[in-house]
């Protein structure tokens, strides 16, 4: 039975796979655990193999190290690409106030993790692990130990990942319990909601958008062009159809269209629009939605929506395509990511991107050739953009940046780097013809490989001593945990609420975004009866985990 205790208690290559696997595995078991509706998630890893660590059972140091960064760049790589194409429209509109507080929630965790380090003259890298376990942030931890790593050529410090685990379950609580205080603080009745314009619906509504039926009746555009009307509201709105008054006979829009009394049009456009259209053109037309106009057109015009699969497509302009011109076709909007966007003449059309097309049967046929409009297509993976980013990014990470009074070159290192190459690539890549459109599932899939490897490695290097270190002192690290959870959670709250007046529930998905935290944007989801906790989760979470990440690196230099 030899064979059994060198796979157990060895160091070849069958039991590091046999190690890490059962970690993974029964972390993911755990993870199922809820405790008043609450659970840890794949954090049940790192504690999983911790308890490993502890009884004896260890990875080589070649092995987990490959393990760790491998996992840590798999994870960051795909948050990035998730997140690029919304990284920079999250600074537009009313979204600059949201990113602006959870920036200010970023910088008031770090400063007062370096305000206790001060206080209490703890280990300045226990108290990042601390940190990073308090905002319930891994790929900052992964951030952290990376930078350590640079510094000291090679050399790993268990400490962050010890008070990571120690400050991490009490972080959860700490922030659903500032949410649930905010609730009877500030309330979250409609009379509270309806009083304020919330920054993150702003933000939002521009890509939420409204089709509605519109009465001509205003004699400044009666008898004029489409092309005049076009020429005063811009790109921000597209009309589709017009339905004459004359013989109720209905017709695609271009700018020679002439717009005569009674007719009816139907127009998409952001919500904020609507006042501008309504004083325009006329009145609302109650009851004619898009599904009426379907029917009306069904003998004339048809409205599909066809699915961006032809990689040749990839990376071309709606502009330079004139689908209008060429196909007699019309699109109304664009769907990417589950985001309604407006077929502006820039806009680039990307791999998986669903395209909403009026026209007559056959020349919408004609545009379904061109686009491709094959589903299956998009179950293949784009690997090319995936390792090339990877590439780029572990690149990237090892250029030393030299800054004045500093003597070692800095680096983004394996975390700062993938996160850059990867938000730029989502959002830029189709300029150089390059796919990267992956499957929500192929992200999640991707995402979920490197947390689980990442943390399964950091668990098991960080269970030899843990107990010990603990039980000499390290029970103050939940202190100083849920401290730095909670007060930059009720400045960063208080002052949301009473200087920029938004509602309890965009304040409650930016606190979970800021400390990019699922379980509370779960709770507040339930709570919430519409999207505003989703809505501000989803504007400030790529910047928070961004700064995240770049606040890691730049406090372990400090420490230095």
């Amino acid at each position: 039975m030899d064979w059994i205790e060198k796979l157990i208690y060895g160091t070849g290559v069958a039991h590091s796979m046999l190690l890490v696997a059962i970690v993974i595995a029964v972390g993911l078991y755990l993870s199922r655990i809820k405790i008043f509706g609450v659970s840890l998630g794949v954090t049940w890893i790192l504690f999983v193999g911790i308890l490993a660590g502890h009884f004896g059972l260890i990875l080589d140091d070649t092995t987990s190290h490959f393990v760790k960064e491998f996992g840590l760049i798999l994870f960051i790589y795909s948050i990035g690409i998730q997140v690029g194409p919304g990284f920079f429209e999250s600074f537009r509109s009313g979204g600059v106030t949201l990113n602006m507080l959870a920036a200010l929630t970023v910088l008031l965790s770090c400063v007062t993790c370096y305000g206790v380090h001060v206080v209490t003259g703890e280990n300045m890298f226990s108290m990042i692990g601390v940190l990073y376990g308090a905002v319930t942030n891994t790929p900052g931890l992964g951030a952290a130990q990376q930078t350590y790593s640079d510094m000291t050529n090679g050399a790993t410090n268990l400490d962050f990942a010890r008070g990571y685990a120690v400050a991490y379950p009490l972080a959860v609580v700490g922030i659903i319990g500032s949410i649930v205080l905010f609730r009877h603080i500030f309330g979250s009745g409609a009379e509270h909601e309806a009083a304020e314009k919330s920054t993150a619906d702003k933000s939002h509504n521009k890509e939420n958008l409204h089709a509605l039926t519109f009465l001509a009746c205003n004699d400044g555009i009666c008898g004029q062009a489409v092309g005049k009307l076009r020429s005063i509201i811009g790109e921000r709105v597209v009309i589709t159809r017009i339905m004459h008054s004359q013989n109720n006979e209905i017709e695609l829009v271009d700018d020679d269209t002439v717009i005569n009394k009674g007719d009816k049009l139907f127009i998409v456009m952001p919500l904020e629009e609507v006042s501008v259209i309504e004083t325009l053109v006329g009145s609302i037309v109650e009851g004619m939605e898009t599904e009426h106009w379907d029917k009306i057109d069904q003998n004339t015009l048809c409205c599909e929506r066809i699915v961006v699969t032809n990689r040749e497509i990839n990376g071309c302009t709606l502009g330079k395509m004139a689908l209008r011109k060429k196909y007699n076709v019309q699109i109304s909007r664009v769907k990417r990511a589950g985001v309604d966007l407006m077929p502006q003449a820039d806009l680039v059309l990307q791999m998986g991107d669903r395209l909403t097309v009026v026209g007559q049967a056959q020349d919408v046929k004609k545009l379904q050739q061109l686009i491709g409009d094959s589903v299956k297509k998009l179950d293949e993976p784009n690997l090319m953009a995936i390792f090339l980013g990877i590439a780029l990014g572990v690149f990237l990470g090892s250029v030393p940046i030299f800054l004045p009074g500093m003597s070692v070159p800095v680096k983004l290192g394996l975390a700062g780097g993938p996160l850059v190459v990867s938000i730029l690539v989502a959002k830029f890549g189709t300029k150089f013809k390059l796919v990267t459109y992956t499957t929500s599932s192929a992200n999640l899939m991707m995402r979920q490989i490197g947390i689980t490897l990442f943390l399964a490695s950091v668990g098991i290097g960080a269970g030899n001593g843990f107990v010990d270190t603990v039980l000499n002192g390290g029970y103050w690290w939940v202190l100083y945990g849920f401290i730095i959870t909670v007060l930059p959670i009720l400045v960063v709250g208080v002052l949301a609420r009473k200087v920029f007046k938004i509602g309890y529930f965009s304040i409650a998905g930016m606190i979970s975004g800021a400390l990019t935290d699922p379980p509370a944007l779960a709770y507040g989801n339930s709570i919430c009866p519409d999207d505003k906790v989703s809505v501000a989760y989803s504007t400030v979470y790529p910047l928070s985990m961004f700064l995240r990440v770049v606040s890691a690196q730049i406090l372990v230099l400090m420490a230095f």
